[in-house]
């Protein structure tokens, strides 16, 4: 589909059944829980915080990546990056109850589930991203917005919900895409591979990590000049800003760290160590996820099939968390 064209689509729900692991013993931590998508073993894993259990685990699709949980914390979005498929699973059972075909080639990947109950997510193979409005109801409608970019891979959606943003990393760009006008979508060159995409709060700016340049650049959101650049760790797969907007924090994947950006000055103020740099590889340290009170970070290792919880002040490893093989997406519920 050509980009700006909208398409309707009706969709249908599905079942899955669900397999329980047995949890482990650990003690401490905040309460709430956290979804990893194993993109491995094609599983999607349920965390509880207060003990650090793997309490749920149930099969998924075909090698899932983002995931993102609902408004009211009653669901959780998958994109399946292996198939053509957004599947929409309950939180407290991880029973699949919504299974939202993308169409052909789709490759969905990222996945943002907007404030107002709209899903938004990346399909990469077709060089767009789809707006999903209603997906928990028997009327969902699809509309498609082209970006005419390779490797769309990552979103963010204005509080607004009149911008969406990707990073390309085919095409070595990042696009900003108008969700109202539908006027052609406007992209800019920004480093080597960028992949990593974050909104600060309140959308006055858009970070952006390029691995393949050790950068991240901070971005007017509307005009897409490049504001700052920044030097990182090597290969800064993720960002993320802070719920409090004070920093944005890259996940480090070839030095096993964290480069926390003062995001006033546009300096890295410091590093936390996660992995270790002779354990950098074999962790593999993807995914970054703050927790809603700004207090730790969340990192999928997904080599080691371990996710990491990082105090933030401190700048320690509290503890690590098995969940399926290759965890690699990740949502949190308070």
């Amino acid at each position: 589909m050509r980009a700006g064209v909208g398409r309707i689509i009706a969709v249908a729900g599905a079942l899955v059944a669900m397999v329980v692991s047995a949890p482990a013993a650990l003690a401490g931590g905040p309460e709430g829980a956290l979804f990893v998508a194993g993109k491995r073993g094609n599983t999607l894993s349920k965390v509880d915080l207060a003990t650090g259990a793997e309490v749920l685990q149930v099969p998924s699709c075909t090698n899932p990546h983002e995931l993102a949980t609902s408004p009211d914390g009653q669901h959780v979005a998958l994109a399946c990056y292996g198939g053509t498929s957004v599947d929409i699973f309950r939180t407290d059972t991880l029973e699949k109850v919504r299974s939202i075909e993308l169409g052909a080639n789709a490759r969905p990947h990222g996945i943002v589930w907007h404030a107002s109950g709209t899903i938004y997510a990346t399909a990469e193979g077709r060089r767009s991203i789809f707006q999903l409005v209603g997906p928990l109801t028997s009327a969902t409608t699809l509309f498609e917005f082209g970006t005419g970019k390779e490797g769309s891979h990552m979103l963010a959606i204005s509080p607004d919900e009149r911008t969406a943003w990707t990073t390309d990393l085919g095409s070595r760009t990042v696009t900003r895409i108008d969700l109202r006008t539908r006027r052609a979508p406007l992209s800019v060159t920004v480093g080597e591979e960028p992949e990593g995409i974050s909104l600060a709060p309140g959308g006055g700016t858009l970070w952006v990590s390029a691995r393949g340049s050790n950068q991240a650049f901070a971005l007017d959101p509307q005009t897409m000049e490049v504001r700052e650049t920044v030097a990182t760790g090597r290969f800064p797969l993720r960002i993320a800003v802070r719920p409090q907007g004070d920093v944005a924090v890259t996940s480090d994947l070839q030095d096993g760290s964290l480069s926390v950006i003062d995001t006033a000055t546009a300096k890295v103020i410091r590093t936390i160590p996660v992995s270790g740099l002779a354990e950098a590889e074999a962790r593999f340290q993807v995914t970054i996820l703050w927790s809603k009170d700004g207090e730790r970070v969340y990192v999928a290792e997904t080599a080691s099939d371990t996710v990491a919880e990082v105090d933030y002040v401190r700048g320690t490893v509290l503890r690590r968390f098995s969940a399926g093989e290759g965890g690699d997406g990740m949502a949190i519920l308070p």
